[in-house]
């Protein structure tokens, strides 16, 4: 893996926590999630004009993804009203590169060799441990770990789906863009629907705070999936969920939530298998 290529998934990283710390402080998860899903979708409809059109080859796997990522957000909202930013962010994001290891290695014949495998195993081991130490005389919700965990089942599927649909478009910008304008209706449209004449008054104090939330998200999607055209899909997708150390901290910093020794120690576990994955790609 490339420093260029390093940088952009740091990069991605950074801009998928906070945008899903904006969507996290939106009281009104359906509202959140309707204006950041729509935003992306207007942002894919002015791309399109200046991208190439996907070709016939990709349009499987980006159809397949839009199912996906209209899963993922359904799943996400349950996580965030179930659980902490700081416990349900972790989870979903750090039980994604051994599924997309696993996934790479049967679909995509990526199969790591054993430095790399180790660090996938850390990575994961590390995020894990950010997300549950420290729960100390409290008892684990296990609501809101189902739902962060099958979040990451989403994020994994989409993840080599992706990986796969990018690299058969021949334009990674013109994939980006196809896929939230066909993914970003749906949901704007449930809430039209839900909402019915009072959606505007609900929409108009957020909207602003929605369309950052939008422009981070396709954004960091659009790097993660650029960098899949230059690297294998399992080093990107652990190096990426590093995001969770951004989230660790916005969940301290703004939503006042723990982050102490335990959780510290998790993250250094972390570095070291992402360490391990940069020396080996």
């Amino acid at each position: 893996m490339t420093p260029l290529v390093t940088g952009a998934v740091l990069l991605a990283a950074v801009t998928h926590a906070s945008w899903n710390a904006i969507a996290h402080r939106i009281t009104d998860k359906l509202t959140g999630f309707a204006l950041i899903s729509g935003g992306g979708m207007l942002i894919g409809l002015a791309l399109l004009p200046f991208t190439a059109f996907p070709r016939a080859a990709a349009w499987p796997y980006l159809l397949v993804s839009a199912a996906l990522h209209i899963a993922y957000y359904a799943l996400l909202m349950r996580s965030f009203r179930l659980g902490d930013f700081g416990q349900a962010y972790p989870i979903a994001r750090g039980s994604a590169p051994l599924l997309v290891t696993v996934g790479a290695a049967l679909f995509a014949h990526e199969v790591p060799d054993r430095w790399a495998t180790a660090g996938v195993l850390l990575s994961c081991a590390g995020l894990t441990g950010v997300a549950l130490w420290g729960l100390r005389g409290r008892r684990p919700d296990w609501a809101a770990i189902g739902a962060a965990l099958a979040t990451g089942v989403s994020i994994a599927a989409y993840t080599v789906v992706d990986g796969l649909g990018v690299r058969a478009s021949g334009s990674s910008l013109g994939y980006v863009a196809w896929l939230m304008a066909v993914q970003g209706t749906v949901l704007p449209a449930y809430f039209l629907h839900r909402h019915r004449a009072g959606a505007w008054a609900l929409l108009r104090p957020l909207a602003g705070l929605g369309l950052l939330g939008a422009v981070l998200s396709v954004g960091a999607y659009a790097l993660v999936l650029w960098a899949q055209t230059r690297a294998e899909l399992a080093p990107i997708a652990a190096l990426r969920e590093s995001s969770i150390l951004v989230g660790a901290a916005i969940g301290a910093l703004f939503f006042k939530e723990r982050f102490g020794a335990p959780r510290i120690a998790a993250a250094g576990l972390l570095v070291v298998g992402i360490g391990l994955m940069l020396h080996t790609g």
